[in-house]
């Protein structure tokens, strides 16, 4: 295996810092293209953000949680369509902590600035066969697909023409993971916001997958054994997911400054800034956004103290991380709204950084993960009601 390349900065972290007014100057492109342009993802790689979850076994840096999602918020800050595919091809480096390690190497672990992504909702059907599975489906919000070398997509497995089912009664939920070669790509991807992570629809027909290219974050235990591979996948999206979100809205609050520095209102001879209620709501979105994130820092730092310590995440940490992550999110839109309403008319302009941010933010509300539902879910078990906690 080649040594990755090298950067001047220290960490991922240090170089996404560096690489922020490229990425700001590239937004546009992104929007515009509907995909992160090949050399922004290609800096990204060089850093080492597709590295973060990638086990060091393979080359990659099993970064602690905490490092991973200020690495992703900083890059979310810049913007948030590259902060997103960041995440999805970071987050997704976690499944080479479950493959054979034959599988892993060949995946992860001979080119240093491989991306991977794809889809973990089983939507394909995958039958099993000698050494493997004939896998055909076909999987929307595909993030990043364009400039990934291997796709996953979730699949219920089907044994002699039945779903195989697991001991508590539901069907066997595997990820297929193929070369990017073998799969379809759909245009799908014209939305309202996050325009430019290229989320299309991907599609395979009658595509043999190895046994060994089939793997259950589920229910199949990690082959590592480091605390980054003891947190609940599930969770881990969902906080990825929040990091995006708190950097996006860094963004919102920052650009209101700015705008409110410089910006009289029609009718007005007053600064944006000099008005009362600009600033009693920009101040709630502040101290909103700061404790949303020493909430998620201390469900971290506590389920990553745990997982080192006892090799596993108890149910009341993964509630801790699932409602960190959720509430992260909420209160970062409830930002980011205070700042596009602060902006008034100039806010609603494509050229504004404002409008682009507030789009955003609303589409990162919709993922699953942080959607209201989950408050449902954290509410009934604080509530002691019998809950499937699979997801969590």
């Amino acid at each position: 295996m080649r040594a990755a390349p090298r950067t001047a900065a220290a960490t991922p972290l240090d170089a996404v810092r560096a690489l922020g007014p490229s990425i700001r100057a590239a937004a546009d492109r992104t929007e515009r293209d509907r995909r992160v342009p090949p050399e922004v993802v290609d800096a990204l790689a060089r850093a080492g953000v597709f590295r973060l979850c990638v086990a060091r076994a393979y080359g990659g840096l099993e970064a602690d949680v905490a490092t991973l999602l200020a690495t992703l918020a900083a890059v979310a800050e810049a913007d948030a369509s590259t902060g997103w595919c960041a995440m999805i091809g970071a987050t997704s480096g976690l499944v080479s902590g479950y493959l054979a390690p034959a599988d892993a190497r060949e995946i992860y672990g001979r080119d240093p600035l491989v991306v991977t992504g794809g889809v973990f909702a089983p939507k394909g059907k995958a039958v099993a066969v000698a050494d493997g599975y004939r896998v055909r489906g076909r999987w929307a919000f595909a993030s990043g697909c364009q400039h990934c070398a291997w796709l996953l997509g979730g699949c219920v497995v089907f044994d002699d023409g039945t779903p195989r089912l697991l001991p508590r009664g539901i069907p066997d939920a595997r990820m297929m993971l193929f070369p990017a070669a073998e799969v379809e790509i759909v245009d799908t991807w014209t939305v309202a916001g996050l325009r430019g992570t290229g989320s299309h629809d991907i599609a395979v027909t009658d595509v043999f997958v190895p046994a060994g290219r089939a793997v259950s974050l589920t229910t199949d235990a990690p082959r590592e054994a480091g605390a980054l591979y003891r947190f609940p996948a599930f969770g881990l999206l969902a906080l990825g997911i929040a990091a995006v979100a708190l950097g996006n809205a860094r963004r919102a609050l920052d650009e209101i400054g700015l705008v409110a520095s410089d910006k009289t209102p029609t009718g007005s001879q007053r600064l944006v800034r000099e008005r009362a209620v600009v600033q009693a709501a920009l101040a709630r979105a502040e101290a909103g956004l700061r404790a949303a994130r020493a909430f998620l820092a201390e469900a971290v730092a506590e389920a990553w103290d745990e997982a080192a310590r006892d090799g596993a995440i108890a149910l009341p940490r993964r509630l801790a991380l699932r409602l960190a992550a959720t509430h992260a999110t909420e209160a970062a839109t409830r930002a980011v709204d205070a700042a596009w309403e602060a902006g008034g008319g100039t806010a609603i302009y494509a050229a504004s950084p404002l409008e682009r941010c507030f789009r955003d933010a609303h589409v990162l509300t919709a993922h699953v993960m942080v959607a209201p539902a989950t408050w449902e879910l954290a509410g009934r078990l604080l509530l002691g009601v019998d809950t499937d906690t699979a997801m969590l």
